[in-house]
């Protein structure tokens, strides 16, 4: 397992991760966060099956065996970006804030964070390396939800609720937006180019509920920020609900 490239060497990330400061090599000035500021510049720019380490010393203007010194490989890069672009998060609360507003206020900030870095969508999913800026994030939170009545598991669940409902509903956003890109072809100037044809191929079928919520939407684009608002709000009554009925458990009201 020590020998595979195909696999991030955790406990390696681990100590860069959490590193102190450092001095920059006297012959090329390079540093870790150096070295991850412009990978993060590359996957900003191109995405991340553009990002190499050949491309990270090119852009740094040194050779790329280099780059090895300060960081292990690619899938190491990646952890040390991950972590960097968390930074951007704030970790505190506004104090007159209510747990909900404080919800909706961590949901709405990762959502324009991953608009920002498209990239984290296709970061693969691993064990957890957890930095210190992604602690910051996760301290930050759970001090949303402190307090309310739920216990530890619940406490987590919720925060994992919001963070998984922004992840698909930006991945989706990323992905029209992709394929748009790719195509040359907007998600609606699609939509309206097969229209006549699924006329055709279904005219002897009957979709009336299809048929009224599509006009009603403005069919055949549902934009995502919409889906977006409406999923975080129904996360939030849900909450709600939960919060209220142990309220009511601990006065007896229930």
């Amino acid at each position: 397992m020590a020998g595979r490239r195909d696999y991030p060497d955790h406990r390696r990330a681990l100590l860069l991760l959490w590193r102190s400061a450092e001095e920059p090599s006297p012959r090329s000035g390079l540093t870790v966060d150096r070295i991850v500021d412009a990978a993060i510049a590359i996957a900003d720019a191109d995405g991340l099956p553009a990002l190499s380490m050949r491309r990270v010393a090119e852009r740094l203007g040194v050779g790329a065996m280099s780059l090895y010194t300060y960081v292990p490989g690619k899938d190491e890069l990646v952890i040390l970006m991950v972590d960097r672009v968390y930074a951007e998060l704030s970790t505190e609360h506004r104090e007159d804030a209510s747990w909900r507003e404080r919800l909706e206020a961590i949901a709405r900030e990762r959502w324009t964070l991953y608009r920002r870095h498209p990239w984290l969508i296709d970061v693969p999913l691993t064990r957890p390396t957890v930095g210190p800026h992604a602690m910051d994030r996760y301290e930050h939170e759970l001090r949303a939800v402190e307090g309310l009545g739920l216990d530890d598991l619940e406490m987590n669940a919720v925060i994992e609720l919001i963070s998984g409902h922004v992840e698909g509903m930006a991945g989706r956003a990323v992905e029209i937006r992709r394929d748009a890109e790719r195509s040359g072809v907007s998600d609606d100037e699609w939509w309206y180019s097969v229209l006549p044809v699924l006329s055709t191929v279904m005219a002897d079928r009957h979709y009336p509920v299809s048929a009224r919520v599509g006009s009603t939407i403005g069919a055949p684009h549902q934009p995502t920020e919409y889906g977006f608002e409406f999923g975080l709000t129904r996360i939030l009554d849900g909450i709600e609900t939960l919060i209220r009925s142990r309220t009511s458990a601990t006065d007896g009201s229930g």
